[in-house]
């Protein structure tokens, strides 16, 4: 994945205060490549357009200029190539576990006999094999992000975005899913390339291959932090000194970005 310049302006509804701009700068001149297989973790201040990113790259926005790329063709509306991950469910509440992961499999028109294959060895693959009949509202939270990271998996995307999938989760359970979207990632034939939007230092340092750090509004990669801790990861590598070297290393690049914000 590559971008180059990406530029994304929000328009103002209604009347907005005399003198005042027309519209809301996003992201300003973003570029950022992302490899084949890499897990990328994208932080920044809030407001900083970390996730409008996310939804432009899943085609769920578009980009008013610049170039966004996806294995050389440009990104210019919603792909099977991405699978999106969102902080709520988005589960259909009246659908079984396995007829949720089925749905985007049926929207492409995949036989009956492959979709439950298929949904049966992605709910193995995230350790719900055996709630395949039960409707999400008898699944705590954790099983249901679980579900709604299946369905994204459903149909073998190359690339998996993910916007604050855990933020709503108490800790421990956050740490569990940490664990199992790894676990998930690494299990694989092939790794699938991976965006993670987190408000998290932690998070990113624990999750990811790199870390994106951006700017305040309007948006842009201020610096790319290399993760060198090694893989696979567990929970003595949250207590390692180079995980808190490189935790001092991000959150002194995201307060110059606040204090920045802030004069």
């Amino acid at each position: 994945m590559r971008a180059r310049s990406l530029h994304k302006e929000f328009p103002h509804i209604g009347k907005g205060v005399k003198g005042a701009p027309a519209v809301t700068e996003v992201l300003r001149t973003f570029d950022l490549d992302i490899r084949d297989g890499e897990f990328l973790a994208l932080l920044g201040p809030s407001g900083c357009g970390k996730s409008t990113f996310l939804n432009i790259l899943a085609g769920l926005e578009s980009y008013d200029s610049g170039e966004l790329l996806l294995d050389g063709s440009p990104v210019r509306g919603v792909s099977k190539n991405v699978g999106v991950v969102f902080q709520s469910y988005a589960l259909f509440p009246w659908l079984s576990v396995q007829k949720n992961v089925e749905v985007g499999l049926k929207v492409r028109s995949i036989p009956s006999d492959e979709r439950h294959k298929t949904s049966q060895r992605i709910l193995k693959t995230v350790g719900l094999e055996n709630f395949a009949h039960h409707l999400p509202h008898r699944l705590s939270g954790g099983m249901r992000q679980r579900v709604a990271i299946a369905r994204s998996l459903a149909y073998d995307p190359e690339v998996l975005v993910l916007d604050e999938p855990f933020a709503a989760l108490d800790a421990q359970t956050r740490e569990f899913l940490q664990n199992e979207l790894l676990r998930i990632w690494e299990s694989g034939a092939r790794k699938k390339t991976i965006l993670f939007v987190t408000h998290s230092i932690d998070e990113a340092i624990f999750l990811s291959d790199r870390i994106a750090v951006m700017t305040k509004r309007p948006g842009s990669v201020k610096d790319l932090i290399d993760v060198s801790l090694p893989r696979p990861r567990d929970d003595d590598s949250r207590a390692s000194a180079e995980f808190g070297r490189i935790r001092g290393q991000v959150a002194q690049i995201l307060k110059e970005e606040v204090e920045v914000g802030d004069n």
